[in-house]
């Protein structure tokens, strides 16, 4: 269990700053963007560049809520419910949620090696280098899910909302 949780903390440690330097460089390339189209002759690739970045930092995102566990949950019925099927709720929840991801995370791969050979217009990147972030980010949560439903098995800790760091 201390493996998964240096793991887990390792995903965060490094979840966090990527997150934080996709939005400082998507604030950038929009700046160019604006400023070159007022005052000068437009950068064809800002715009590119500017998608490709929303769409990595909404999976990035989208990962790293996951792991701080802040995406939206109805827990009502969790909440209502005696705790030995708490437990089990849980347990069949987070196996869902797992399957879900694993299963993301094979399509992804599976889109990523049909579709990754096109080229972006203006960047001319492989479009292999957008579609990753799929397979990246759904693995990230199934493997998140998994340590979440190894320490409610083994330890019988519930997921609990983890703080940021201050």
């Amino acid at each position: 269990m201390r493996l998964l949780a240096a793991i887990d903390g390792a995903i965060g440690a490094v979840l966090r700053p990527v997150v934080f330097a996709g939005m400082v460089v998507l604030i950038g390339v929009i700046t160019l963007q604006v400023v070159s189209r007022v005052f000068f002759t437009a950068v064809p690739w800002t715009e590119e560049a500017a998608r490709f970045l929303v769409i990595w930092l909404t999976f990035l995102g989208a990962a790293l809520a996951y792991h701080q566990r802040r995406h939206i949950a109805v827990t009502v019925l969790v909440e209502r419910v005696p705790p030995r099927w708490r437990r089990a709720l849980l347990v069949a929840g987070l196996a869902v949620i797992c399957a879900f991801m694993v299963s993301m995370t094979v399509l992804g791969w599976q889109f990523l090696q049909t579709q990754g050979a096109q080229r972006a217009p203006a960047l001319g990147w492989r479009m292999m280098h957008v579609y990753l972030i799929l397979p990246l980010s759904a693995g990230l949560m199934a493997w998140l899910s998994l340590i979440d439903l190894a320490r409610l098995l083994v330890n019988g800790a519930e997921p609990v909302q983890r703080d940021l760091p201050q």
